[in-house]
């Protein structure tokens, strides 16, 4: 009998033991979530002699490169003040312009000689924080020394596009911004025969056949159609676009350059938007278009591009294929592929010699420690369908789970997808199912899903989040009392509406650089986002009359939330307002709200920065334990 009642207490102690442990996984370090690679923004010189990156030295992001010939690796530049940005682009010619990541701006752009591994400054401005940008719009194999630029140097409000020469730092006005232009199409040859003109609200597109006659409108919509212009074509009479013009879902079509009109419909799709489109301008060729079902899709248009792809799929079973740089010659290609548990490695693929070669070190994690991104789908109280992802710890039980809900930023243009996601897998990994919507105003699920958001900022996009957790609650995946919403920019004015205007269906949230006042938002944007103003008062809402949905922002709502409060602010962040940020905190810690707040330098690229974002996820995953119970 005591032998039977031994072996009784053990049988329970091991099914206690599992019971307990079922969801128990093997905790995977923050770091190796959230480490910076040791190399980052691969690119292929046009010769396909050279291969170069960014690496940490002397603290700062520096650019190596590598010879493909004999594999020797140099160090390019030393420069400890500042990091150079991932946007450097190499010319014809082998030089590489490069500009540093000052306090976000860059206010000097600076050429390096690949032969002498000389830099100079080839265009210096004057300090404006937070107001002066340039950005590198176009090189040009015919006239290699020349790329096409823009900038806002001579009126904040206005960008301009200039020729640079890269050698000698000569630079021409090329298209004065009389201040409404938004957009240009910059051809292979570096001529821009196309742009796009907006007074917030409608938009123009005009056409020019060369640059000694003005431009003339061939196209007006107002802002809920749209024409985004893609390449000439061969004969330059027309050009590629995508466009929503008489349609809900975009179309990739072709469109008479003189007349505006409509030609061919190149492909269309009948459930979602057609995303974006890889055209060879140098080539002159349509290599595919692509779109975002549950996953990402492709239509190729061109043979040799697909057998490209074909035999990466067949090297890279499994993983969705990205092809990021190429040589002139089209032997050497940089490939990043990813899953929704695997953020990938780095390779250079040789086509010639059909040779893939791993550039970047493997992570420790394998997927198979990771956690799938399952698409979901669910219908508001109004009727829409909204589409989303659904990420489930490890382990047997998949029910009564404590859940984080991240919301996307935007609050339009943007949505969630089939991607990888450190921040997802790292909440996964701790136990936690992971929740994301694509509510009214996300892009992609075409023009009628995209409208009904408009000032519904306020309202029914948030709606659409509360109706998705209560879908979980009600097919008994979340655990009612464990839930948590975490957001940036956007995604945090949502998490904080959330806790105020529900405060009984969150155990606590989280923000980093949140939008808490759409008044402040809308009245105190950029000079050069004042084209867009108008646009502004359509969506979000007009200060003078939409008061009644501007002021549900969180700053005036401090009384609601009734759960701890975590809030991350970067100081280097330009579009924050401290003050008002104190004084909401301040208003809520008056109402007995327990509030955390991290206020942090991001310097990008540095040393520092990483230890940081590490510090940022440590004291978000004690957060959650402490506010959610869930235990390590």
């Amino acid at each position: 009998m005591v032998r039977i009642l031994k072996n009784l207490v053990l049988i329970f102690l091991i099914v206690a033991f599992y019971s307990c442990n079922e969801n128990k996984t093997t905790q995977i370090p923050i770091n190796e979530f959230f480490k910076t690679p040791e190399k980052t923004a691969f690119k292929i010189s046009p010769d396909g002699r050279y291969l170069s990156y960014l690496k940490k030295h002397n603290k700062k992001q520096n650019i190596f490169i590598k010879s493909l010939a004999d594999g020797k690796e140099i160090t390019a530049t030393s420069f400890s003040d500042f990091s150079i940005r991932n946007d450097y682009m190499w010319t014809y010619d082998n030089q590489i312009l490069f500009g540093q990541d000052r306090d976000h701006d860059i206010n000097q752009m600076s050429v390096l000689d690949v032969t002498t591994l000389q830099t100079k400054p080839i265009l210096t401005l004057p300090p404006a924080p937070g107001k002066v940008k340039v950005n590198i719009m176009n090189r040009n194999k015919f006239t290699p020394d020349v790329i096409t630029i823009r900038m806002n140097n001579r009126d904040t409000a206005k960008f301009d596009v200039y020729h640079l020469d890269v050698k000698t730092g000569e630079l021409k006005a090329y298209v004065l911004n009389p201040g409404n232009i938004t957009d240009w199409l910059v051809d292979a040859d570096g001529k821009i025969r196309l742009i796009k003109a907006t007074d917030g609200v409608d938009e123009t597109i005009l056409y020019r056949a060369n640059d000694r006659v003005p431009f003339k409108p061939i196209i007006k919509n107002n802002f809920r159609n749209y024409v985004r212009a893609i390449a000439f074509t061969g004969d330059k009479e027309n050009f590629y676009a995508l466009s929503n013009v008489g349609r809900d879902k975009t179309a990739f079509v072709e469109i008479n350059a003189a007349n505006g009109k409509e030609g061919r419909v190149m492909y269309a799709n009948n459930t979602t938007d057609v995303r974006s489109v890889d055209y060879n301008k140098a080539k002159h060729r349509l290599e595919f278009v692509a779109w975002e079902e549950a996953k990402p899709m492709r239509k190729f248009f061109d043979a040799n591009t697909k057998a490209l792809y074909d035999g990466l799929n067949k090297k890279l079973n499994g993983y969705e294929i990205n092809v990021t740089d190429r040589d002139t010659a089209e032997d050497k290609f940089i490939v990043q592929p990813y899953t929704d548990r695997s953020r990938g490695a780095v390779y250079l693929y040789e086509r010639s010699v059909n040779k893939l070669t791993r550039l970047t070190d493997s992570s420790s994690i394998t997927p198979d420690q990771l956690c799938a991104k399952k698409a979901i789908s669910y219908t508001t109280n109004d009727g829409f369908v909204i589409n989303g992802y659904l990420t489930m710890p490890k382990g047997d039980k998949q029910t009564d789970l404590p859940v984080i809900v991240i919301p996307h930023g935007g609050p339009f243009g943007t949505r969630d997808s089939w991607n990888y996601s450190p921040e997802v897998q790292f909440f996964a990994n701790r136990g936690y199912a992971v929740f994301q919507v694509n509510y009214r105003g996300s892009s992609g699920y075409g023009k009628v899903f995209y409208s009904a958001g408009f000032k519904e900022v306020s309202g029914k996009m948030q709606q659409d989040i509360t109706d998705g957790v209560n879908w979980l609650i009600a097919n008994k995946i979340a655990n009612s009392k464990k839930i948590a919403i975490y957001g940036r920019g956007f995604g945090g004015f949502s998490a904080l509406y959330g806790v105020s205007f529900y405060p009984k269906l969150y155990s606590c949230a989280i923000v980093q650089n949140p939008l808490i006042n759409l008044f402040t938002y809308i009245q105190s944007g950029k000079a050069y986002y004042r084209p867009t103003l108008e646009n502004m008062y359509a969506t979000i809402g007009d200060p003078m009359k939409d008061n009644n949905l501007l002021v549900r922002s969180p700053r005036f709502n401090a009384d609601k939330p009734k759960v701890p409060l975590f809030f991350l602010q970067d100081a280097n962040a330009q579009e924050a307002n401290f003050s008002e940020l104190d004084h909401y905190i301040r208003e809520l810690q008056k109402h007995n709200v327990p509030v955390k707040y991290s206020l942090y330098k991001n310097e990008r690229g540095s040393v520092s920065a990483d230890a940081r974002r590490l510090q940022n996820y440590a004291d978000i995953e004690k957060f959650l334990e402490t506010n959610m119970h869930v235990k390590p």
